[in-house]
């Protein structure tokens, strides 16, 4: 199999659609590393929180790869904003035809993603988009996996190697309930509080007009322990606060 060295030698020049986690990441040192010229995107919509954001912005200051921010208004995008179970298509569609027309206009003919070969096909139907839109992800078509992502990052000395995968928040809304940005900042803002409060690889989900808090099973302790903060914190945003206790195991 075409070692992502050898693959980066037959691309010399690239766009990345960089989402500040840990596989564009490392999407994007591998092509520095191996001579390509690259450049970053990130695309800021309301689905993506601040911390992203900055983190992007971060990584990228620290490689010394330049970084170009499109702002798209997803909401505007009925299909999105619907949040019917194809949502996720529709919205990696508007965002990566936005992300052609940028790059094109500066040049680049190659538009990349950090898609890895641990991601499942038949889970990901954001992925279709990125077929029909001719996106590579060199790390699938490299077999690199989610594992050796991370095993990687940690001796390259990059940030991102323990990152917690982070599914964008429209996935804190269940399936066929509108989307709207005040639900979204709403979202966005109880899930700083609770990282504030030492909380890691959660979830704060919309549960009708209430809050459904999902933490890793090992992290109950934390949570019970600080059970009445909890409370204070996201009754600002929430008239109910509601604990899964099925845990937190997924990526979304």
């Amino acid at each position: 199999m075409t070692t992502l060295k050898d693959y980066f030698k037959s691309v010399p020049k690239a766009a990345v659609a960089f989402s500040g986690g840990t596989d564009s990441a490392f999407l994007l040192w591998a092509a520095k590393t191996y001579g390509c010229d690259v450049t970053a995107y990130y695309v800021k919509t309301a689905f993506q929180p601040q911390f992203e954001l900055e983190d992007a912005v971060r990584f990228a200051g620290e490689l010394d790869i330049p970084l170009k921010v499109i702002r798209k208004d997803i909401l505007a995008v009925p299909e999105a904003a619907q949040n019917g179970p194809d949502r996720c298509y529709y919205c990696k569609r508007a965002l990566f035809t936005a992300l052609w027309d940028a790059v094109r206009a500066d040049g680049f003919n190659v538009l990349m993603d950090g898609t890895n070969a641990s991601d499942d096909a038949g889970d990901r139907p954001g992925m279709r988009a990125l077929r029909e839109l001719e996106v590579r992800s060199p790390l699938r078509a490299c077999g690199v996996t989610k594992r050796q992502v991370r095993e990687l990052s940690e001796k390259a000395g990059l940030f991102t190697w323990d990152k917690p995968a982070y599914a964008c928040l429209a996935t804190r809304v269940p399936t066929g309930v509108p989307i709207t940005e005040d639900v979204l900042r709403k979202i966005e803002s109880a899930e700083r509080s609770l990282e504030k409060m030492g909380f890691r690889d959660f979830r704060v989900r919309l549960y009708g007009d209430g809050a459904r808090i999902q933490v890793r099973e090992e992290q109950l302790p934390l949570l019970m322990g600080q059970r009445n903060g909890v409370l204070d914190a996201l009754k600002a945003y929430f008239p109910a606060v509601l604990l899964d206790l099925e845990t937190r195991t997924g990526k979304e």
